[in-house]
């Protein structure tokens, strides 16, 4: 199908039980308040008025952060949204996502499995929802692939890693990017194995490779706090480069029925498009 344009996001795909939609950057996907910004849930419930006015619902299987670009799958019907869940916890749904990281891996293929929470159960955070790798948190299992490897001029700010004792337990997301005048990125895919929050931003951090433009877990958790502040400044330019988190759903697909897929999103292509291949 070709996709089309409605509301702030792309039809990709349409049936009586479900639709595929290509959610943009900065687009919530729920309301937080009732007189708040537009949401993909509130714009898909006036898409979908005809159908829900005759028995059906919006159910969004798959969620995306704010920032992150890309594939949503949305049950039209309460048949379509037990099926879908059901698969989710079959683990028959799959994901799949693109993100730009500092730096060049080491390795070409990597999963990486380690438990996540709240931060703020186990030391003081500046943000509430900031997660963590910990002993006690959940299940978490992702497995990344290099894609390409790229150098791109830039005067950005050296990460530097937070001040604290950690241990294999305990450690928190932040690492160390190096400075130079030829900064090295990579375009990895990320498959993750479970559904924690912030799932690959908190995994490619603690492997050293964090997300470009990632406010909590890139440099240091301050620049979020600054920018909620300030909003975004040339400051901030400097050391994210990126207003966004670079991270894109790029694929879904049901087991032996169904796939879709979605090119990197422009503004994240055009950065790549600024990079030489290694």
């Amino acid at each position: 199908m070709t996709p089309t344009r409605s509301f702030n996001f792309a039809i990709i795909d349409e049936t009586p039980d479900y639709v595929v939609v290509e959610k943009p950057p900065y687009l919530l996907v729920h309301p937080t308040k009732p007189d708040g910004p537009p949401t993909l849930w509130k714009e898909l419930r006036e898409l979908l008025a005809f159908e829900i006015a005759n028995g059906g619902q919006v159910s969004i299987v798959n969620r995306l952060d704010r920032e992150t670009s890309g594939l949503v799958l949305v049950a039209k019907t309460s048949a379509a949204a037990r099926k879908f869940g059901l698969l989710m916890q079959e683990q028959r749904l799959k994901k799949e996502y693109l993100a730009i990281i500092w730096g060049w891996p080491d390795w070409d293929k990597r999963t990486v499995d380690a438990p996540l929470d709240r931060q703020g159960k186990h030391q003081t955070s500046a943000i509430w929802l900031k997660q963590m790798i910990h002993a006690k948190g959940a299940p978490a299992q992702t497995e990344f692939r290099v894609e390409r490897c790229f150098t791109r001029s830039t005067t950005s700010a050296p990460y530097a890693l937070p001040s604290g004792g950690e241990d294999e337990g305990e450690r928190s997301a932040a690492v160390s990017v190096s400075n130079s005048p030829d900064e090295k990125f990579s375009l990895i895919r990320a498959i993750p194995r479970t559904g924690r929050t912030h799932q690959i931003r908190v995994h490619l951090a603690s492997v050293g490779h964090p997300i470009v433009g990632d406010k909590i877990y890139g440099p240091d958790e301050r620049l979020y706090l600054q920018f909620i502040e300030t909003g975004w400044t040339p400051e901030l330019e400097q050391q994210l480069l990126l207003p966004r988190h670079a991270l894109h759903s790029d694929k879904l697909a049901v087991n032996g029925e169904k796939e879709w897929t979605s090119p990197l999103y422009v503004d994240l292509a055009k950065f790549c498009d600024r990079l030489q291949s290694d």
